[in-house]
């Protein structure tokens, strides 16, 4: 069976994304659903995975993170609104058999991601 996990990397500092709340929603047609929240640890990794085994199911997801929290708990001086507050990323997962590993790469000004395993 597989898993899904993240990892935040902060490279406006070029360091581990450490305490960024991530929240996990399933998406369906009729709206979204709260799946798990998470802090990221001193590595910038969830301490678990987010969905394993049978709780990975075919379908869509989102991962909101909450990247203009972390910026400013680590004092950087943001614009009010902030440019990145919550960054989602929308995806799908087809396979439940494989591992999803969808980390955030992210500045106060740009974000990346990929999918990794």
């Amino acid at each position: 069976m597989g898993k899904l996990s993240t990892h935040v990397l902060d490279t406006a500092h070029g360091r581990p994304g450490a305490g960024v709340k991530v929240d996990l929603y399933a998406v369906a047609p009729e709206g979204r659903t709260l799946l798990k929240s998470a802090l990221t640890n001193g590595d910038g990794r969830c301490d678990g995975p987010l969905l394993e085994g049978e709780q990975l199911r075919s379908g869509q997801y989102e991962l909101v993170f909450h990247a203009g929290d972390y910026f400013a708990a680590q004092g950087v001086d943001l614009p009010s609104p902030r440019f990145l507050d919550r960054v989602t990323i929308a995806f799908g997962v087809f396979d439940t058999g494989q591992n999803y590993h969808v980390p955030l790469v992210v500045t106060p000004w740009s974000y990346s991601t990929y999918r990794g395993s």
